[in-house]
């Protein structure tokens, strides 16, 4: 194990490194944020020397290829055979993604989401942390267990491009590599969140999302506010009671019957154990402004909130000027993007139809009400985790944090999770990330932690020697 950690450290302090800093300095944005990503070709760059550098390790029995099928996005498979005498402990499916979201607003000064700055032991910059890290920590701990002598099975690398705009593309590459990828005992998703960096953090659920745009229009074109108002409905006025459908502005209940599910024991006691580990970080990690404070008090009810209960927002609009431009007029229309978060258990489908019913059921004021929804995605709820498993979990994180393993559920959403679970329902799930607290995935100030990246590699390594073992007695 020794021997493996130092293999990892020293890839990690130098061409790993290198290799995510020019990573982060290419703008390879999700298609759903990059229209013309195809004539730009930056996820079939990036894609292009994830594959170069994989092929310029020192990894034995790797065979590695880039897909790209006909107006798709690309995906690079890396299949590494088995180490002699352990072609029978099956198989390690590893899963990252190499697409980015938008630069957004708010870097501080020196930092930008396509220029690579090492602070400490940060590096700043969008994609690092989500998630181009995973490529790296995957096959460098296969390649540190290969150096150090340790077992491993036959492991499977999976790199998608299209993850942060609902992974469309990845179910017609497993259909594509099914034969190829079989049925693996063990999943290992490097895309999730971790509570602190002091510990191996485990997700054991995610939430699921629908989204879409409302738009309310009561006029065809702006008029003098004076002239009108009075007599014009605001749209923002009927922007208001529709989203008020949909959740109390007092409680921010969301107010869907679909969004009611109930919530396990087994995770009200992990939520309990994680708020307990966490303390004030449970909400002293996000950066309030003022004296803003969270909507309940509470650290596990916190963490349930942002797991296991829905949450609605917005986040976008259209129709609304700039205030240095904003005359007397009542405006013609507005448009919002709206956001919900769904339970992990929750019907996302029956989600959706109920939300777009309650915003265009019976308009106020005879307005014109549209909605049209962009995305309806599963969230996952993980399965009981087998003896050898849970152990070797609290195993890697003593022998690398130095502190017990925590689970956890999730407020984000991997969208691919509830379809990996469908595709391979005998195996084992180990979600699990480097999105800690102030890491601000998708936000300004992006940045992966070193240290923790550092670690979590090596408890990759730890899990697949112990799955080679476990599965050959």
């Amino acid at each position: 194990m020794d021997k493996s950690a130092a293999h990892i450290h020293r890839a990690w302090q130098g061409e790993v490194r290198e290799a995510l800093a020019d990573f982060i300095r290419l703008p390879a944005k999700s298609p759903a944020f990059d229209p013309a990503w195809q004539t730009n070709a930056y996820l079939e760059e990036a894609a292009t020397r994830f594959l170069e550098w994989a092929l310029a390790q020192p990894v034995a029995g790797m065979r590695a290829e880039l897909l790209q099928s006909e107006g798709r996005t690309p995906l690079l498979f890396i299949e590494v055979a088995a180490t002699s005498g352990e072609a029978g402990a099956g198989t390690v499916l590893l899963y990252g993604h190499l697409d980015k979201q938008p630069e957004l607003f708010g870097w501080e000064t020196g930092l930008g989401p396509w220029s690579p700055v090492l602070a400490a032991d940060r590096l700043y910059g969008r994609g690092g942390g989500d998630d181009g890290y995973a490529l790296f920590s995957a096959l460098t701990a296969i390649a540190a267990l290969q150096a150090a002598g340790r077992p491993h099975g036959r492991c499977l690398l999976l790199i998608e491009a299209s993850e942060e705009s609902g992974s469309h593309d990845l179910p017609h590459y497993i259909d594509l590599l099914a034969a190829r990828i079989g049925s693996p005992e063990l999943v290992l998703c490097l895309d999730s969140w971790c509570g602190n960096y002091d510990q191996l953090w485990c997700t054991t659920s995610l939430r699921g999302l629908v989204g879409g745009t409302l738009e309310v229009e009561v006029l065809t074109e702006g008029v003098h506010s004076g002239d009108a108002g009075g007599i014009v409905p605001s749209p923002l006025r009927l922007l208001r009671q529709l989203l008020d459908r949909v959740e109390d502005a007092a409680s921010g209940e969301v107010r869907l019957e679909a969004c009611r599910v109930s919530i396990p024991p087994e995770r009200i006691a992990e939520a309990a154990t994680a708020a307990a580990a966490l303390g004030a970080t449970v909400h002293a990690r996000f950066p309030f402004a003022g004296g803003t404070r969270p909507d309940r008090q509470g650290g596990a009810e916190l963490v349930l909130n942002r797991s296991w209960r829905p949450a609605f927002t917005l986040t976008g609009a259209e129709g609304l000027p700039p205030i240095a431009d904003a005359g007397n007029v009542l405006l013609p229309r507005i448009s919002v993007k709206v956001s919900l978060r769904l339970p992990p258990t929750c019907d996302p489908l029956r989600a959706k139809v109920e939300l777009e019913q309650r915003l265009t059921e019976d308009p106020p004021c005879g307005a014109t009400i549209r909605f049209r929804a962009d995305w309806a995605a599963a969230g996952w709820h993980a399965p009981p985790l087998s003896h050898w498993l849970r152990q070797s979990l609290e195993h890697c994180s003593r022998a690398r944090f130095g502190r017990s393993v925590m689970f956890q559920g999730e407020g984000g959403t991997i969208p691919f999770m509830a379809m990996l679970a469908q595709r391979f329902p005998r195996a084992e799930f180990v979600v699990t990330g480097v999105l800690g607290p102030q890491s601000n995935a998708h936000g300004p100030n992006e940045f992966l932690h070193l240290p923790t990246a550092e670690r979590l590699t090596q408890c990759v390594a730890d899990l697949i020697a112990d799955h080679a073992l476990a599965h050959t007695g």
